[in-house]
């Protein structure tokens, strides 16, 4: 973490001593800190204590930050390498939650475009009350990382979830962050995204498909290119609007997917969430037919494009993500497809519960992984479970040694 700059905003509540710990942490490992000092937190933590231990002077409004010749507070922001919120009160969040700018430390993290972590703060009852709980999910489809809360004991002597992380804590969550950033910015990674439904014609005017809306492989791709990788999304047709930053080649029917998919290769990351169809029509006619003049049409079966990306051994990535839509026995035909395709990740979701899904801005999934880790989410937007999937790649390309 050596020459890391961390900007560390103090928020008010009988937690933000803690901050001091952590900027002790901080710097004993070569980070050079500034802090934004909140009119709350200045009740908790004297600006002496935190010129002490930073070197300079904690800025505490507008004006401190543009008595400086060349810092206001865009260019604040802009020297961060990450923001840090401790202790985030609830109030705190709400303010976020709404975007405003009526200090400084809420007007610098809006014109940030930096990662923000916020460390929450505040009694159980706080923390789990509805208001609190939506606060919490726009934040995080908006981008916020958290660190905690943890489980414990809290000033106010009441038991729960709520009670800050500690300074160590804390620390690990910022060196992981870190670690996890350097090796992604010295790997040239590439991606591959698959999306959207397919569709097999029976004529000109008349195809088979599915009700795919191409969402969640939108926000997968979104999330990937903000994180630096190099993303080529494969999008069967949508009405999604073209991603900024994400190369996107459109295609029809699987077939057409699957050689494109296939003349891409190799790539780092694989994620097929695309709602391919499993079959095409053998001799599809060439006019409309007639209703007079229809008989029958034969089946064939498509290639399984997740299945080939990960058993091709030639010129497999180093991490393959497939989708299950089921409508039951959700984990049991999830895990036997997990093995049968043998990828590293399956995210399965069922697609007959009402407002989630096809066709929806929410999802609710089970992530599965080939060393038998299952993680439930309930529903939010697909943008949160994007970051979700995106962090468990992170986390097992820091852990192969072999990213070239």
């Amino acid at each position: 973490m050596k020459n890391k700059k961390i900007l560390i905003v103090i928020g008010g509540g009988i937690s933000a001593y803690k901050a001091l710990d952590l900027i002790r942490l901080l710097k004993r490992n070569d980070c050079e800190i500034k802090t934004v000092l909140t009119k709350s937190g200045k009740e908790f933590v004297t600006p002496l204590s935190l010129t002490s231990l930073t070197n300079s002077k904690p800025f505490e409004n507008i004006f401190d930050v543009n008595s400086e010749s060349e810092i206001d507070h865009i260019s604040l922001s802009r020297w961060a390498d990450l923001i840090l919120v401790i202790p985030t009160t609830a109030n705190f969040m709400s303010k976020l939650s709404l975007g405003k700018a009526e200090d400084l430390a809420t007007t610098m993290i809006l014109a940030s475009n930096k990662n923000i972590f916020l460390v929450p703060a505040m009694n159980v009852r706080m923390w789990l009350h509805p208001a609190t709980q939506k606060n919490y999910q726009i934040l995080s489809d908006y981008g916020y990382e958290f660190i905690g809360p943890t489980n414990g004991e809290m000033a106010c002597g009441e038991y729960g979830q709520g009670k800050m992380s500690s300074p160590r804590q804390i620390f690990s969550e910022i060196k992981k962050y870190f670690l996890n950033k350097d090796i992604l910015k010295n790997k040239k990674l590439k991606a591959l995204v698959t999306t959207g439904p397919t569709r097999e014609y029976v004529d000109p005017v008349r195809f088979i498909s599915n009700e795919s809306s191409g969402k969640q492989g939108y926000e997968i791709a979104k999330a990937l290119s903000r994180i630096g990788v190099n993303t080529t999304l494969v999008s069967g047709p949508t009405s999604l609007s073209k991603l900024k930053d994400v190369k996107t080649i459109n295609v029809l029917t699987a077939k057409e997917m699957f050689e494109t998919t296939k003349k891409l290769l190799p790539v780092d990351i694989a994620i097929c969430a695309a709602a391919v169809s499993d079959f095409r029509i053998n001799s599809p006619s060439k006019s409309k037919i007639k209703k007079d003049n229809f008989k029958s049409f034969k089946l064939l079966k498509n290639i399984d494009i997740l299945e080939y990306i990960s058993k091709n051994n030639r010129q497999r990535p180093q991490i393959v993500v497939g989708f299950a839509a089921e409508t039951e026995n959700l984990l049991k035909n999830s895990e036997n497809k997990l093995k049968k395709k043998q990828c590293d990740i399956l995210v399965a979701n069922n697609v007959s519960e009402k407002n989630v899904g096809f066709n929806s801005d929410y999802n609710k999934v089970i992530i599965l992984e080939k060393n038998g880790s299952i993680t439930k989410i309930k529903k939010n937007k697909k943008s949160f479970i994007a970051n979700k999937i995106i962090n468990k790649i992170i986390n097992k390309l820091t852990k192969n040694k072999n990213v070239n």
